[in-house]
């Protein structure tokens, strides 16, 4: 597909939009894109440590995507915080999803597939997906829905396509091996998420890359599920 001028990703949580879209990212960023992060919640569930709390690791966790974010070339990074597995598909959250589409303006919006039969079948990733879709259309589309947004300078705005990542039956496959590295360094940013026990992280991405490129013909690729929106 052709790179855009604009792109937005809305993560369920820190380290998410670097394992699913990074090299793309990474890619259409030093081609010229700008591109933003929306991290719905703030990762305050996701450890092992017996002694780290919530509040604690919600504060570990926005610096090390902050970090990645920066890494990555990223303009700007919008945070939701809500409680890691307290996504909910209401007027809430899909209004906030609106704010940000109108308020940047992609071409492309990037998230989660949330029609998955197997794993990997997180609650936030299938809210997070349902709710995007949704919110780009045609939520952000119309100016009935949300129309307080209009007396805050924020007009309506038609997206091109979403890019579905994590998805059973992707349909668009993208050449990431000149940007397969900064999808690993950017990863490695989420240091409280990557452990040494589970193996080198680099290897788990490049191996998985390999995979999906193998489908491509090309060394090291990323899969999406792309939805054309015709307005």
């Amino acid at each position: 597909m052709d790179r855009p001028d604009r792109a937005m990703v809305v993560t369920p949580h820190p380290d998410d939009a670097e394992i699913g879209c990074g090299g793309t990212i990474a890619g259409w960023i030093a081609q010229g894109t700008e591109v933003v992060y929306v991290v719905c919640t703030n990762g305050d569930k996701g450890t092992g440590d017996p002694d780290m709390t919530s509040p604690r690791l919600a504060d570990i966790r926005e610096v090390e995507q902050a970090e990645a974010a920066t890494d990555m070339g990223v303009k700007e990074v919008i945070y939701l915080r809500h409680g890691d597995g307290d996504l909910e598909d209401n007027k809430e959250f899909r209004e906030q999803v609106v704010r940000a589409i109108r308020q940047h303006r992609p071409q492309v919006v990037f998230t989660t597939d949330p029609f998955r039969r197997g794993f990997y079948l997180h609650r936030d990733h299938r809210i997070c997906g349902q709710v995007t879709i949704d919110a780009t259309y045609p939520y952000a589309r119309d100016h009935l829905h949300f129309p307080e947004h209009k007396s805050e300078g924020l007009e309506t705005h038609k997206v091109a396509d979403i890019m579905l990542w994590g998805t059973e039956e992707p349909d668009t496959f993208i050449d990431i091996t000149d940007t397969i590295e900064r999808k690993i360094s950017s990863l490695k940013k989420h240091a409280s998420q990557v452990s040494s026990d589970d193996g080198d992280v680099g290897d788990f991405i490049k191996s998985n890359g390999q995979r999906v490129g193998q489908r491509a013909n090309f060394p090291y690729g990323e899969a999406f599920r792309r939805i054309q929106i015709r307005n």
